[in-house]
């Protein structure tokens, strides 16, 4: 895997993906930044919520169940001095279906967590990860 990223201005910086797609970063105003888009620890966060809702969604259609929408909340405590690495992550996925078991779900995210998912796999090693969902029904 490749990328690559290049200094804008400030703390702006443009990223492209090996894949050809790109991303600005920045910072806040108070920190030198114009607040032109994310900054790079919550892409951190929104790629880890990527992947493991990737595996989830994979996994629920695999085992036949009628999802119709995933949509993960994200709740991060990050240590307070340098490096100021995650501490606490919690997942919540929304899954909406039809008809979607229960266990199928818990045994998707689990799957994810423990198997599949190298993002949170790779957090897991200075951060504290939980999971819950809830499910909603289609019409």
């Amino acid at each position: 895997m490749k990328a690559e990223l290049k200094w804008i201005d400030g703390v702006c910086f443009l990223g492209e993906s090996g894949s050809g797609h790109a991303v600005v970063m920045d910072g806040a105003p108070e920190g030198g930044g114009r607040n032109l888009g994310p900054r790079p620890m919550e892409l951190v966060l929104l790629g880890t919520a990527g992947c493991t809702s990737y595996d989830v969604v994979t996994i629920l259609k695999k085992s036949r169940q009628d999802v119709r929408d995933c949509r993960v909340l994200i709740d991060a405590d990050r240590a307070d001095s340098d490096p100021k690495v995650f501490t606490r992550i919690h997942f919540h996925f929304i899954v909406t279906g039809r008809g979607v078991k229960p266990d199928a779900v818990s045994r998707a995210i689990s799957l994810s967590a423990e198997k599949y998912c190298s993002a949170s796999i790779m957090l897991g090693k200075t951060a504290s990860i939980t999971h819950d969902f809830e499910i909603l029904e289609s019409d």
